[in-house]
């Protein structure tokens, strides 16, 4: 394990940023008598966490992540503000449940922020097998923990068909040659199981075609963040997460999301959209009550990092953010 401390080793995406869109959902709950309560959905260090408690002084922030190396470290970084961390080890698709048990009865979040992917840590611990760039176990778990009871990466390749694993390089890779990539990874396991990121690196580079790799970054970029998706389930559990986290906001609410791939983004972007349009029906003379939006949005479209942040941050290249509000609880069913 690295020995950096963890403000050394996660700087936060978008840290101002994301702290002024939290901010009217902080005002909307003091402004009801209320301490503003707030989940960071993906703790993973803590930088966002710390950014917002030391800037805020009533704030409690709960912090979810599914990793438990992830929660001492943000633990231990964030000690000084004692109880106003609560660190929950858990998926961020049981954002509402955590809402729900730790705030009064009635009681809606201030807001909820989700910095998604995979996180500093993850990539900066070699044995973790996120990465391509070392030679270590192929894991990929993001929780991290010996009683893990989820398979690695190589239990994953080791299963699949080739149909199968065809799919995931396709549609959760975006990668266009998943037929080679899936035909040369099936061929070789034939022979002897994968057990290594670099032993896997090594097929799919050897299956894309010379001209494909002279751009676009290492060959088995778009293969490992496949496989990392499929072992985590990351996209189904976004999909549940982040209507889970709008139904636990207050009204007045913010929901802030930082996406570092089109396939989160798409995600974001139709959850928001949902409950940002109106329901009734086309050619409706007057909206009724019941079809009214119960989200605004906050932000137009994506918000993306600026020049000096992507230079300073190679992190922040591909982020995405996107924001919304919540204007009203329920659509009325009466």
């Amino acid at each position: 394990m690295s020995e950096r401390a963890a403000s050394e080793r996660h700087v936060p995406v978008m840290r101002d940023r994301c702290l002024e869109l939290l901010r009217p959902g902080l005002d909307a709950a003091r402004a009801a008598g209320e301490t503003p309560v707030v989940v960071d959905a993906t703790l993973g260090m803590g930088g966002h966490a710390e950014a917002l408690l030391a800037v805020e002084d009533d704030v409690v922030v709960l912090g979810l992540d599914r990793d438990p190396q992830a929660l001492q470290l943000a633990g231990e970084r964030l000690s000084a503000y004692g109880d106003r961390l609560r660190g929950v080890r858990t998926v961020y698709d049981r954002v509402d449940e955590v809402a729900a048990e730790n705030l009064p009865a009635g009681r809606g979040l201030a807001g909820v922020l989700f910095d998604l992917g995979v996180s500093s840590l993850q990539l900066d611990e070699a044995e973790r097998g996120f990465a391509y760039s070392y030679d270590a176990p192929l894991d990929m778990r993001m929780d991290g923990g010996e009683d893990s009871q989820d398979e690695t990466a190589a239990e994953l390749l080791a299963r699949v068909s080739e149909a199968e694993l065809r799919t995931i390089l396709r549609e959760w890779g975006e990668e266009k040659f998943a037929g080679r990539i899936a035909r040369s990874l099936v061929a070789r396991r034939a022979d002897r199981p994968f057990a290594t990121t670099a032993d896997l690196a090594a097929v799919v580079d050897a299956a894309v075609p010379a001209a494909a790799k002279r751009t676009g970054g290492h060959p088995a970029k778009r293969t490992f963040q496949a496989l990392r998706i499929a072992v985590n389930r990351e996209l189904d559990v976004l999909a549940d997460a982040v209507p889970r986290a709008m139904d636990a906001l207050a009204d007045g609410g913010r929901l802030v999301v930082l996406s570092y791939h089109s396939l989160e983004d798409r995600i974001v972007k139709r959850a928001i959209s949902a409950r940002t349009t109106s329901s009734a029906p086309v050619g409706l003379p007057v909206e009724l009550e019941e079809h009214k939006p119960t989200f605004r949005a906050v932000t137009r479209g994506a918000e993306t990092p600026d020049d000096a942040e992507r230079a300073a941050n190679p992190r922040a290249a591909s982020a995405k953010l996107r924001s919304a509000e919540k204007i009203r609880a329920v659509r009325s069913t009466t």
